[in-house]
């Protein structure tokens, strides 16, 4: 089963696409159900066999989101094998997916985002950097990721627009507001008064080389904390918040879904029960009779 799942990951690599990160994911994924499995051939995995396993991921108190991605990696797998004609029907088709409670993301409203954005402080050596990351990330919605692969190439000032990779390596185009470019012109003049113009990464550390997600998270931490924001804020909060306050304030939700670059509406949609839920709650403090 190893050998096959190497040819899938192979496969998910030249002809999907996938990032990295993802394949790693998918990869520990089959290789948890291979161990379980043991020397079992793919061609005599039964739906049993899928059920044991998602069983035994409970057991051993993986929560339910856990498991449904877990059953979707398996899913590709078989799917996969079905489609190289290794095997004739795929064992998971009748393995039922467990039904996710909808969680609605944390968002930030637009007086506590302006408190995250405007904290660092541009006396300081990396403040010019990190505000340009917080409007950035505020002003296109962009997943952090994305944010710490930007080039400088992908950039234009002029027209105030930036070619973002996403998930896939699908290529959108994300827009840049008046205070995010107004940021990233201060950082990027600052770069080239210390000579830090030669690398192609937008955002460097302090060695000079490209920062990572994880290090754009920390900085994030930090003025969550700087600010005092009181709430549990990630990267993703923040590109939560900007298709939050994108509805609420007109944005119809199929540009809202080009500019997240979600490839199904249905996963857009979740922003318009953030906005029916402030409503509701206005409903309820303002109506004699709520």
């Amino acid at each position: 089963m190893l050998k096959e799942i190497g040819r899938f990951a192979s496969y998910l690599s030249v002809e999907k696409n996938f990032s990295p990160h993802t394949l790693r994911g998918y990869q520990t994924d089959l290789k948890e159900l291979a161990l379980l499995l043991g020397e079992k051939e793919v061609k005599d995995v039964t739906h049993i066999d899928i059920r044991r396993f998602l069983a035994d991921l409970k057991r051993r108190n993986n929560s339910k989101r856990t498991v449904v991605r877990k059953l979707a990696a398996i899913r590709s797998f078989f799917k996969y094998l079905v489609r190289e004609k290794a095997i004739n029907i795929s064992p998971a088709d009748s393995v039922f997916t467990p039904k996710l409670d909808r969680k609605l993301p944390e968002f930030l409203d637009p007086e506590k985002t302006l408190r995250l954005i405007t904290a660092p402080s541009l006396q300081e050596r990396s403040g010019a950097r990190d505000r340009a990351i917080l409007e950035i990330l505020y002003s296109t919605g962009m997943r952090v990721s994305e944010v710490a692969g930007l080039n400088r190439s992908d950039v234009d000032l002029i027209s105030g627009s930036v070619k973002v990779r996403g998930k896939g390596k699908k290529e959108r185009l994300a827009m840049l507001g008046r205070e995010s470019q107004k940021s990233l012109r201060e950082y990027l003049r600052v770069r080239r008064s210390e000579g830090g113009l030669d690398k192609p990464a937008v955002f460097l550390n302090n060695k000079g080389t490209r920062l990572t997600d994880r290090s754009i998270r920390r900085i994030v931490d930090k003025y969550v904390l700087k600010a005092s924001i009181g709430q549990k804020i990630s990267p993703h909060s923040i590109r939560h918040s900007f298709a939050t306050h994108l509805l609420n304030n007109g944005a119809d939700l199929r540009s809202v879904q080009e500019l997240l670059g979600h490839k199904n509406l249905s996963t857009t949609q979740i922003y318009t029960h953030l906005g029916s839920q402030r409503i509701k709650d206005m409903y309820d403090k303002a109506h004699p009779r709520a």
